[in-house]
């Protein structure tokens, strides 16, 4: 790197830093009540946590955009790395929004991407925009709507990624994990396209009804997760991986180095490996 390469890259990380400032100090500091819930921001770090109901929900670096602070955001862009290349745009559907870190990380990475986020909170969908640096439409376009629902009115094979990060007390919403649900995603997909979901587990037998759903529509399907959560012995999420066809085994080598190369390590599963929750 030169003298004058490095000066750039030290002014324009002083700009962030002083830009992050900013925007920290104009968040609010209390309650505000959204369509659907109670939002709560609080700085950690050089970010904030965006809180509903109590829950964390999102977690944006204010200074580093490409920053993924909750581990199964860092999992689902280490298997996008392994399956489509680092650094290559892509046509991504997010359905759930809240703060859009994994949109806007993804915005930062790999330029050229166009995305659309379905967020059924109207009043969210509004302040996020004023809370975050969130890409600009068409890089990032925000539609409020049940993402159920939405999935429906979209063309098909559009999309390089689906991803599916929708919560209703804590759990996923029946709607959105059943088989015409992820038919309909299977649809929106273009030839060779992702389809990433956030779910939790125990409860097992809810993943299992999931997963034999997923390996009806797809051909291939992988699981990413931590090895005690994937066994029921303590709650936290998992990542499913579908796509049309199945997985070569190179593939599936890269998706198991990426996943354990990340901070915290986890690793992947098959639909029929003993470990994985399956129907009774």
């Amino acid at each position: 790197m030169t003298r004058s390469q490095s000066s750039a890259r030290s002014s324009k990380q002083r700009r962030r830093g002083t830009d992050a400032a900013v925007r920290a100090a104009a968040l609010p500091t209390g309650p505000v009540e959204t369509s659907c819930a109670t939002a709560r921001l609080e700085l950690r770090d050089t970010g904030v946590l965006l809180l509903l109901d109590g829950t964390e929900s999102s977690w944006v670096d204010l200074r580093n955009p490409t920053h993924l602070d909750f581990e199964y955001l860092q999992q689902m862009d280490a298997v996008v790395s392994a399956l489509c290349g680092r650094g290559e745009p892509l046509r991504a559907l997010h359905l759930g929004g809240a703060g859009c870190a994994l949109a806007r990380a993804w915005d930062a990475a790999r330029p050229g991407s166009t995305q659309l986020a379905v967020e059924i909170d109207a009043v969210l969908a509004r302040k996020v925009r004023e809370w975050f640096d969130l890409p600009r439409a068409p890089r990032l376009r925000i539609r409020v709507g049940d993402a159920a629902q939405v999935v429906g009115t979209l063309h098909a094979e559009a999309w390089d990624v689906v991803v599916r990060d929708v919560f209703a007390g804590g759990m996923v919403p029946g709607a959105c994990r059943g088989r015409e649900f992820l038919a309909e995603c299977r649809r929106l997909l273009a030839p060779g396209g992702l389809y990433l979901a956030n779910t939790v587990c125990p409860p097992r037998d809810v993943v299992a009804a999931e997963l034999a759903h997923l390996c009806a529509v797809f051909g291939g399907v992988l699981v990413v997760g931590d090895p005690a959560v994937v066994r029921g012995r303590r709650r936290g999420n998992l990542v499913l991986v579908a796509r049309a066809q199945p997985f070569t085994p190179p593939e599936l080598d890269a998706v198991e180095r990426a996943v354990r190369r990340l901070p915290l390590p986890v690793r992947t599963w098959r639909p029929n490996d003993q470990a994985l929750p399956h129907p009774s």
